[in-house]
This record gives C-alpha cells, sequence and structure tokens, in this order.
C-alpha cells in the first residue's frame, strides 16, 4: 500500500537540497507526497537552526498536529536537520509526541528509522556527534553526506539544480551555530560533483547552483592532486546540456584570483558572487570572528571589479550585534553605499545559545535600536538596487526562463481552487489562454518578469527591458534582431 508524505521545509538552499534528497529516498520505498499534513501518514520538517525564528516556527508547527496525533496515533511525525542536530532530545521534551529527531548527517537513515517505529520500536533519535565529541576524523563520519539520490519533482523547476560540493564549516563565526549543526568542513570528490552534474544534464537541467557553507573554500586532496573549486567550474563547464554555473555562499578570505580568472574564463559562469561582509565595522568584525578586515574585504572587491567589471555582487549584514554602537552602524552604512551591492540581506542580531557570541558577550543592543538600523540600511540598499536597476531601461538581456511569475502561480491556483498538483510537482500550464507572465533570471543574477507562454520555461531568450524596480526588471521578449543593441550575456 502506497503511504503519503508531506515535508516543509524552513531555511537556506543547503535544506531544500536535503529535502529533495530525503523525498527522493522515500518514494524508492513507497512514499508519495501531499500538499497538506492531515492527508500524511509521514509529516517531516525540515529545520533551521540559524536564527531562533526559524525553530519557534517549527514548534508551533508542531503543535498544530498534537490533536491530529492523538486521533491517529500511527501518523508519524519528524523533525529532521539542522534543528535536530542542535535540540536533540528536547524537540521530545517540549513535543513529545514527536516520533523521530534526525540530524543532518544521518538523513540517509529515515527509511529505516520510520519502518522501525512504524514495527512499534517507539520514539527515534540520530544525531552526529558534537564537534568536541571525539577526534575530528569520527566527528567527520558521523556527519555523513547524503547526495547520490535526486528527485526532480522537489525542484522549482526541473531547468535547475543544487548540487553540494562540500558540507560544513569550519570559520566559527561568534553569531554562527552553522559549524555545530552542520560539523566539520568536508569536500566531496570532483569525480562525484560531475557524474551528479552529466546525470542532472541528462534529465534536462539548465542550470546549476554550487553549494557549500563557505562554497569556495572547496578543496579536494587525492594524493598529490588537489582540486579548488576554480578547477571544478572548469570541468562542468565541459558537460553538454549545461548552460550556466552558479555557486553560493563565498567567504571573503577564500575568494582566491584563479577563482576570479575562472568565472571570467568560463562563459557558462554567471558573472553572480554573493560574498557576506556582515559590517562595516572592524570592531564588530574582530568580535564577529570573520578573519578580515574593512579593508580587506574592499580590496577584494577591488579585485573582483577589476577581473569581472560586469559582476553583481550580493551581500549579507548584521545589525545591532553586541556592542555595536552607532558610529560602527554608520561605517556598514558607509560601505553598502561605497559598494553598491545588487542587493543586500539584512538581519537583525539574535543571540542563538551554543555560539560563541551568546557565552562571551551581551547582547546589549535594544531591539527598537535594532529595527531602525535594520529598516535605515535597507533603505539606504533598495534605494541602491533601484538607481543601478534603471541603467538596464532599453537594454538587451538574456535570461533563462525560470516558469511563471508569483502573480501567475497565485491566479492560477485560485483559478484551480483545492485541485492542485501533488506537492514539489510541476504545474502543466498547457491549458493557458494568452500571455502567461514568466520569470527568468540575467546571467548576473537579476530577476527579469514578462509575458510569455509555457513552452519557453527551460529555454534562454532575449528580453528588452522596459521598466524596473529596486528588486525586478520587466521587459518583452525580442522577436527580431536587435543588431548592435545587443548586450553582454552577463548582463
Amino acid at each position: 500500500m502506497t503511504r503519503k508524505l508531506y515535508i516543509e521545509t524552513v531555511g537556506c538552499q543547503m535544506n531544500m537540497l536535503d529535502s529533495e534528497l530525503v523525498v527522493a529516498d522515500l518514494r524508492r520505498n513507497g512514499y508519495e507526497l501531499v500538499d497538506a499534513p492531515a492527508a500524511a501518514d509521514l509529516v517531516l520538517f525540515n529545520t533551521c537552526s540559524v536564527r531562533a525564528h526559524a525553530e519557534e516556527k517549527i514548534y508551533s508547527a508542531l503543535g498544530r498536529l498534537k490533536n491530529a496525533k492523538k486521533r491517529n496515533p500511527e501518523k508519524i511525525i519528524g523533525v529532521i536537520g539542522c534543528m535536530a542536530q542542535n535540540h536533540q532530545k528536547t524537540v521530545f521534551t517540549r513535543a513529545p509526541y514527536v516520533d523521530l529527531v534526525v540530524g543532518p548527517g544521518q538523513l540517509h537513515q529515515i527509511p529505516q528509522l520510520v519502518r522501525d517505529i512504524a514495527a512499534g520500536g517507539g520514539q527515534k533519535l540520530e544525531v552526529s556527534l558534537d564537534r568536541t565529541g571525539g577526534a575530528r576524523s569520527d566527528v567527520e563520519r558521523s556527519f555523513e553526506s547524503y547526495d547520490p539520490l535526486r528527485d526532480e519533482a522537489m525542484r522549482p523547476s526541473r531547468y535547475q539544480a543544487f548540487v553540494r560540493i562540500m558540507i560544513g564549516c569550519d570559520k566559527f563565526c561568534t553569531y554562527c551555530i552553522v559549524p555545530k549543526v552542520r560539523g566539520p568542513e568536508q569536500s566531496r570528490p570532483p569525480e562525484q560533483i560531475v557524474a551528479e552534474a552529466r546525470k542532472l544534464a541528462d534529465e534536462g537541467c539548465r542550470e546549476i547552483t554550487l553549494l557549500g557553507q563557505t562554497v569556495n573554500s572547496y578543496k579536494y586532496k587525492d594524493g598529490d592532486r588537489t582540486t579548488r573549486l576554480s578547477d571544478l567550474l572548469h570541468q562542468l563547464s565541459e558537460i553538454d546540456g549545461i548552460a550556466r554555473l552558479k555557486f553560493v555562499t563565498s567567504f571573503p578570505n577564500d575568494m582566491t584570483q584563479d577563482l576570479l580568472d575562472a568565472v571570467r574564463d568560463v562563459k557558462k559562469c554567471s558573472h553572480y558572487l554573493h560574498v557576506p561582509c556582515q559590517s562595516g565595522s572592524n570592531e564588530q568584525l574582530k568580535r564577529m570572528k570573520r578573519n578580515y578586515t574593512v579593508e580587506s574585504y574592499r580590496e577584494m572587491l577591488q579585485r573582483i571589479r577589476t577581473t569581472i567589471p560586469d559582476a553583481a555582487v550580493t551581500s549579507d549584514f548584521i545589525v545591532g550585534f553586541c556592542g555595536e554602537t552607532e558610529e560602527d552602524f554608520q561605517k556598514t552604512v558607509a560601505l553598502v553605499e561605497e559598494s553598491r551591492f545588487k542587493n543586500s540581506f539584512i538581519f537583525k542580531y539574535s543571540p542563538r545559545e551554543g555560539t560563541k557570541a551568546d557565552e562571551l558577550y551581551a547582547d546589549d543592543v535594544p531591539d527598537d535600536v535594532k529595527r531602525r538600523r535594520n529598516n535605515e540600511l535597507l533603505a539606504v540598499q533598495n534605494r541602491i538596487s533601484y538607481e543601478d536597476n534603471q541603467a538596464f531601461l532599453g537594454r538587451v538581456v538574456e535570461i533563462l526562463v525560470e516558469g511563471p511569475s508569483e502573480r501567475a502561480r497565485r491566479q492560477e491556483d485560485h483559478a484551480h481552487g483545492d485541485d492542485q498538483p501533488e506537492a514539489g510537482g510541476e504545474q502543466s500550464h498547457d491549458h493557458v489562454h494568452g500571455p502567461l507572465q514568466l520569470v527568468g533570471r540575467t546571467n548576473c543574477d537579476r530577476i527579469v518578469v514578462f509575458d510569455g507562454n509555457p513552452r519557453q520555461i527551460g529555454q534562454i531568450l532575449p528580453v528588452t527591458v522596459y521598466d524596473a524596480n529596486s528588486f525586478t526588471l520587466f521587459g518583452e521578449v525580442v522577436t527580431e534582431h536587435v543588431g548592435p543593441q545587443m548586450v553582454s550575456l552577463s548582463l
């Protein structure tokens, strides 16, 4: 008998990929996806521990299942991923009706654990060793990679996929829980990565995004041979069918010249680099243990601009970190003004139990000050994004068409009512009459919305930009030769 699976994913691209792999494994074990927990025999929450809000969101969702578990004791409820590794038995304490707690390094065990629970084996807890729980080799083995299995039905688009090239992190920034919940930094063998990418290309994938907690730290040693990310990009570029290569998230100190040269020289590489800075104050960077200075970050940005003049650079910033003064914050504002990032992800600091910042420093910036700084920095970034996007008006850019826009999806959902596709699957748009609003991205990761038709999804098309705001370019497909107006694919 086919059993029903519902999975909800919170957090980063790593979690999205993990969910795809878990679903692939469970499908092979007789499960099919449904889009509501009420209809499921197995409910899984793939979780994030970077911020407390993400964890509390999961506990709230678990609370809503308490009565469903009473009505149907055979329903299996599981918490997997980073929060499972971080909270471990605490999950059972706060939600005693949860059956399964599995960390990122044990995801491959889920089918067997579920079978054991269904057979009356009781609650199951499987997590990796603590970072100080043994020799590094033992800790590494406890965070087992789980990458060969894929399920294209779980991807937002069959034409795009994430490929993990490394797991874990050894940076130990004082505010960050990731080294604890994702384990030591380990790079995958390049042969595995290339084989996985070839399989994705055979399935029709056009764009691959390489993932790593600090992806540009990738380095795989095999005897006397060392493969760096730059080498990997050259290898992946030779795969027929793959049109674009991206990678996230990069660490400033590891943005080496050989990597920038590869991004410039490998035609399939997107000219998009996400390099979090976190603060424009050296005092704050030191407290965060980022191991670089504002001056060295500026030097890295200059090398990017010199090597890849049209590169789009994005960043992350934390406002209200421990001890941040108004002068510290204004230094961050000045850096954003100067750097003109394509966009920035801005977060208000919240302490995370288990991090060095929580142990060493007081969370001494008031919440209202954090909110004000967040809004001020966001306004500066949005103004810069708007100004820079205006430069695209009247230009032709090439985009990979990803699928219907959010507006089109909402309209279609409304038209269908409750008649929805299987969770994670792609909706057919063949019935659409007239133009369908589609969305794609340029080679430098700018979002473009235009009116098209479903047959264009997955294609790379030239689009003329006629309007823009801080977040989106609006265009129309070029239907005739545009001659000298055509601009570089990297726009």
